[in-house]
């Protein structure tokens, strides 16, 4: 094993000691009860089950047959989630065809970046996955079941669901993904005619046709984002069905995986005969491979706040240069979009999750001796399936790449080091995701210019005030000034500077997310402004320079000077907007509690 993954791993677990222990001895005396049905009152008994099923009822209470509950992020607005409509009653008939029962617990919310990019709801997007983590919360707290299902596919919804599950501990928990949508209009095409809007060369009728002809079905976007990065992540960590990340919602073998979902997590109770419930799984071991899997595959930044939570509500307590050190050793093994060109699809077929998770395993970069919901642990996770609706099996892998452009071995990377960076210095601790920047733009010193909102920057694109070098400073983004809404609104104009030759980067204690793509961004500055972060301090024309090679963010400013400076304050009017409209005022709770972005912007600490 590699001495990196050791020595990352070896010092999680110490920093975690005392409340990973406190977390295992609670979730311990959880699992030591009688089952729901023989501990409850009768009364309560007779409210968890009475619209059952006379039959269901009977297998439940007197045979004290597995009962499954199921958590879903189901709606029909959000392509990613309108597969799942169907999922309870192919759960439900597996369940029955195995003399187990199964209740849709309950639901949980599920918004799209997609639809609110740029637009006031996205300053709730961050802050739903701990609502969802709540409602997931709210429907196991009903507690009368062996195991759980987890039906979420997008980018707030899995950490939220995982993170709901994890306070749930005791409990066998299998994720249940839905797919990817067919491959449309390709990405970088997509991205050209957005930046040719932005110039005003292509009119609204044209951007909207080429956007429809990217996200045009069901299933998630085909893009390397947050979304698609979660079901990699899942499978490193061996919470879904092997291989069931990317199979399209419709095809045959989608069923079957659904069906093998349902026997996995019967397998795992009590009675199953290898019990492994969730917060045992999800161990130190477990979350060191999920972040492997992420940099290796040069996946979201959003996970290096994601995992740091769903990190904590097991206990375990990781932070930004725990990724960093992993980054520097762990080999870039995909190039998926917007790292390259190829969409998730492609990934699929050249090799996929599979065809990584085996290269990593065999080459010593994750760790083999961990569970998994398959019988045959996480090594099960570097197979591939095959199956219809009533048959499945797992195949080897081919030794090499079906498309070695999208995917490479262990011993022919792309990069000897994972997508992500760490940059420290006087403008606080920040990321870069590096596999999408290319080398000559890893290093960018050019004046810069302050904007409180992306608003205000969009607004100089449009008056030609961006025609020359420059490094965007985009302040109070952060989750306690607006819940950190992610701002690829800024990337057409940034791309379109950058494009004409000028040096463009973005420094911001906001989110960009899976799609970071060409222009190098530091992103998640922590401390952010309105915590009296340092960002506050940069003034326009103070140079700055961003260096990925050395990892350092610095105003280049002399030191008595910014010693002497004031942090910026918000406008009152911008945080009075802020704080209200479109449920935004629900949210201002979170909003004065959240914790910083390398400490997962938890709001239930």
């Amino acid at each position: 094993m590699k001495q990196v993954l050791q020595e990352v791993t070896h010092r999680i677990r110490e920093r975690s000691a005392p409340t990973r222990t406190a977390y295992l001895a609670r979730i311990d005396k959880l699992a030591m009860r009688q089952r729901g049905s023989d501990r409850m009152g009768c009364a309560n008994v007779a409210h968890a089950f009475a619209a059952l099923p006379a039959n269901d009822k009977f297998k439940v209470v007197a045979q004290r047959s597995p009962h499954l509950g199921i958590v879903t992020s189901y709606n029909d607005m959000l392509s990613a989630h309108q597969p799942y409509e169907r999922f309870p009653d192919i759960i439900r008939n597996e369940a029955h065809r195995h003399g187990a029962t199964v209740q849709v617990a309950g639901g949980v919310p599920a918004m799209c970046d997609g639809v609110t990019q740029g637009l006031p709801g996205m300053e709730l997007s961050l802050f739903s996955r701990d609502t969802i983590a709540m409602g997931t919360a709210v429907a196991l707290t009903h507690d009368v079941f062996d195991a759980a299902l987890l039906l979420g596919v997008c980018d707030k919804i899995v950490p939220g669901l995982l993170i709901g599950a994890l306070h749930f501990g005791h409990l066998p928990c299998v994720f249940v993904p839905a797919g990817p949508m067919g491959t449309g209009l390709s990405n970088t095409e997509k991205s050209k005619v957005r930046e040719k809007y932005a110039q005003g060369l292509v009119g609204r009728d044209q951007l909207l046709e080429a956007e429809s002809a990217a996200y045009h079905g069901a299933g998630t976007c085909t893009f390397y984002g947050t979304a698609n990065s979660n079901q990699m992540l899942l499978e490193a960590m061996g919470l879904h069905v092997p291989g069931a990340a990317f199979v399209h919602p419709h095809a045959q073998l989608r069923e079957a995986l659904t069906r093998e979902a349902v026997r996995a997590a019967l397998a795992i109770t009590h009675g199953g005969g290898r019990y492994t419930p969730i917060g045992r799984l999800v161990d130190e071991r477990v979350i060191v491979n999920a972040m492997v899997a992420l940099l290796a595959t040069g996946g979201s930044t959003n996970h290096l706040i994601h995992w740091v939570a769903v990190a904590r509500a097991a206990g375990i307590l990781i932070d930004w240069t725990d990724f960093s050190d992993l980054s520097h050793a762990t080999p870039l093994l995909a190039r998926v979009y917007p790292n390259g060109s190829a969409d998730v699809n492609q990934f699929q077929s050249a090799g996929g999750p599979g065809f990584v998770i085996r290269e990593l395993l065999d080459a010593g970069y994750m760790h083999a001796d961990v569970a998994a919901v398959a019988e045959g642990g996480i090594a099960a996770y570097g197979t591939q399936p095959q199956g219809d609706g009533e048959r499945l099996t797992w195949s080897a892998l081919p030794a090499q790449s079906g498309d070695d452009s999208v995917v490479r071995t262990a011993a022919a990377p792309f990069s000897p080091s994972g997508g992500l960076k760490l940059l420290t210095g006087n403008l606080g601790r920040a990321v870069i995701k590096i596999s999408a920047v290319p080398e000559d733009r890893h290093i960018v010193e050019a004046p810069a210019l302050v904007f409180n909102a992306q608003e205000e920057l969009l607004a100089a694109f449009k008056a030609g005030e961006l025609e020359r070098d420059f490094i965007a400073v985009v302040r109070f983004q952060g989750p306690r000034a607006n819940g950190m809404p992610e701002l690829h609104k800024l990337t057409p104009p940034l791309a379109v500077a950058q494009g004409k030759g000028f040096k463009v980067a973005l420094v911001t204690d906001g989110r960009m997310s899976g799609a970071s793509g060409k222009v190098p961004a530091a992103i998640h500055v922590s401390p952010e402004v309105l915590a009296n972060g340092p960002l506050g301090k940069v003034r326009n024309g103070d140079i700055i320079r961003l260096d990925a090679v050395a990892g350092t963010l610095q105003a280049l400013v002399p030191d008595a000077e910014w010693a002497a400076r004031e942090v910026a304050q918000i406008d009152a009017q911008q945080q009075e907007n802020n704080a209200h409209d479109l449920g935004r005022d629900l949210f201002g709770g979170m909003r004065r509690n959240v914790l910083s972005a390398e400490q997962g912007a938890v709001t239930w600490l």
